[in-house]
């Protein structure tokens, strides 16, 4: 059979950065945003405007991955963007299954199950991905020459040999390393990676995912690189060593989104989350770097190069959810760009973290709780992607009693703005960007995201009052209430979809878009509903997953909560193409070609916690 040509890193960072490169006959997907800066860019246009309607399923693959039945499978997530390596498909499920499948027919090669206990609890059950690694010192065909790179819910680092999926023996204990080592584990189940480790020449890279609104001293959110041969920890990055220092000590500012590296300059990106507890900081005083922030590491040493905090002391949970992005900007100056749950998109220089658009920090709302501090400033960028306040005025509804409720509650809560502090009444806060990250067009200079713009309401609970709460928080339905503890405060927390009594938004739709902005102007250049919540309207839906773009004119992305897959036009925003799913699409689709056919490949598994069909499938799609 006839292998593929290897993309070498070289042709693949032209690629990302939009350099002329005319891609081969045969092109892959190798890493998880398929170059290692994360761009969700292929030079591959056979798939365009004019024929994406013709688009059909060339081969279906069912997992079994919910197969034993356990409570587990209804927080499941299938989360999975596969990579293309040599003519090989390779995929997780929510449960850490690696597999291997044929690209042209779906056939599997083999398969991998590293036993997560299914009975134990986990805050989260999904994995987004596995990372590939080629050892230069061995000779093609020798037992893990090529290697499977894959992070578990349980907290290991698994090497697998990429032609037989055997764990290999020389790295860590007989192929694996136990990740909760020097993290001061407080639950294992609450202490996971979730995303695909990152590889910068001979080292593999990974941050955790952290359960940080349980309490105040969770685990240590270190970030770690390993030798990719041995499995030896070659460095350990703390992004919050103050935190050592309160009392209690405070945890997490964990890296649990996907990291980004450029090769050339031997530097890994890392987006960081909120310090413990997400929601009240009266015991992690000041602006908490560098947590909320993306950080610029030697890839070799783990040396702090420098630091971009996108909020300080953050008390609304505005982790740095998506992967960052690197491109090149108009001047040639290499280039990061880091979209937000705030909404608001930052780029900098690359080499220094710079501003490239302009940032202002402007004086933001105080916290009316007693014991906390919030920051009296905050970073705003040039670029907003979402409503930044909801007023009464703005209260909407399907009939007017739904809009006086909606207008009644917005009144009686705090809504100042995308920083305006949690409270006891309630504040009103709006979700940005998530994991699903961002596709950049070099061609068109366009950065598309996926949004989400349903409102939530966010309430501090004086610890006494947390158990009559809980059984109204759980009752929400739908896009699930969360009511969480945070131990060792004085407030748990409770925070909800703002909906009126008949299950409608409080705020206007579109409730989920996919918009694509000009990075070198700073302007929209489209904006478009993604997906429906009532037939025959575009009211958009909240969303998990991201968008890809290609040199066919398109973008393609699922996400959203009526399981289909669409295609948009990239100059324009219009919806050329629809596709349902067989189970909920939140996952981003990536595409490769093989013997010059373009292939689209998507994981429809759906997403336990949004509410959306659950299931096992990966689907190619490809012309007739």
């Amino acid at each position: 059979m006839k292998r593929p040509p290897r993309l070498t890193w070289t042709i693949l960072f032209l690629l990302a950065t939009g350099a002329s490169a005319q891609p081969p006959a045969d092109s892959g997907w190798p890493t998880y945003g398929n170059d290692p800066g994360g761009a969700r860019y292929s030079p591959l246009a056979e798939i365009d405007r004019s024929n994406v309607a013709r688009l059909r399923v060339a081969w279906t693959y069912r997992t079994g991955a919910l197969q034993p039945e356990t409570a587990l499978n209804r927080k499941s997530a299938f989360e999975a963007t596969p990579i293309l390596v040599d003519g090989t498909l390779y995929l997780s499920t929510p449960f850490n299954q690696v597999i291997a499948l044929d690209a042209r027919t779906g056939v599997p090669r083999w398969a991998y199950d590293p036993a997560v206990n299914r009975t134990r609890n986990a805050s989260e059950v999904t994995s987004r991905g596995v990372s590939a690694w080629r050892d230069a010192k061995s000779a093609p065909g020798q037992p893990c020459a090529r290697r499977i790179f894959a992070a578990t819910i349980d907290a290991r680092l698994i090497a697998l040999d990429g032609d037989t999926g055997r764990p290999c023996p020389d790295f860590g204990a007989n192929g694996q390393i136990d990740l909760t080592r020097g993290v001061d584990l407080r639950d294992l189940g609450q202490y996971q990676v979730t995303s695909a480790p990152a590889i910068a020449g001979d080292v593999v890279i990974t941050g955790s995912s952290i359960g940080d609104n349980r309490a105040i001293d969770v685990e240590r959110g270190i970030v770690r690189g390993f030798d990719a041969r041995t499995g030896a920890l070659r460095w350990s990055w703390d992004p919050i060593p103050w935190a050592g220092q309160t009392t209690p000590r405070t945890g997490a500012g964990n890296a649990w989104s996907t990291l980004s590296v450029d090769l050339e300059r031997g530097l890994v990106f890392v987006p960081t989350g909120s310090a413990s507890p997400d929601h009240f900081g009266g015991w992690r005083r000041g602006d908490n770097k560098w947590a909320n922030s993306v950080v610029a590491l030697r890839a070799a040493t783990g040396e702090l190069v420098w630091g971009f905090q996108v909020v300080h002391h953050d008390l609304w949970d505005y982790d740095v959810a998506a992967q960052p992005t690197l491109f090149t900007w108009k001047d040639g100056t290499p280039a990061v760009a880091i979209a937000t749950k705030m909404g608001r998109v930052f780029v900098l220089d690359r080499l220094t973290g710079a501003p490239l658009i302009p940032v202002e920090e402007r004086a933001v709302p105080p916290s009316d709780v007693p014991g906390e501090d919030a920051s009296p400033t905050q970073p705003f960028s040039g670029i907003s992607l979402v409503p930044e306040r909801l007023g009464a005025d703005d209260a909407w509804g399907a009939t007017p009693e739904d809009r006086a409720w909606c207008r009644d509650k917005i009144a009686a809560s705090r809504s100042e703005g995308i920083f305006t502090p949690p409270s006891e009444r309630g504040t009103i806060v709006f979700p940005g960007v998530n994991w699903g990250s961002a596709a950049y067009d070099p061609q068109r200079h366009l950065l598309v995201v996926n949004t989400n713009r349903l409102a939530f309401l966010l309430r501090l609970i004086p610890r006494e009052k947390l158990a009559e709460e809980a059984a109204r928080a759980r009752q929400a339905g739908g896009v699930r209430a969360d009511l969480a503890e945070q131990r060792g405060a004085r407030y748990g927390m409770s925070r909800e979809p703002l909906r009126a009594p008949s299950r409608r938004p409080c705020n206007a739709p579109p409730w989920g878009t996919v918009t694509a902005v000009d990075l070198f102007t700073g302007a929209t250049r489209w904006d478009v509903p993604l997906g429906s919540m009532v037939p025959g309207a575009a009211t958009g839906t909240p969303n998990l997953g991201g968008p890809i773009a290609t040199a066919g004119g398109l973008v393609f992305t699922a996400a959203a909560m009526d399981n289909r897959l669409r295609a948009f036009d990239s100059d324009t925003g219009k919806e050329l193409w629809t596709f349902e799913l067989p189970a909920g699409g939140q996952a981003t689709p990536m595409t490769y070609s093989l013997d010059g056919q373009q292939y689209l490949v998507i994981a429809a598994g759906g997403h336990g916690k949004l509410g959306t069909k659950l299931g096992d499938y990966v689907l190619g799609l490809t012309l007739p």
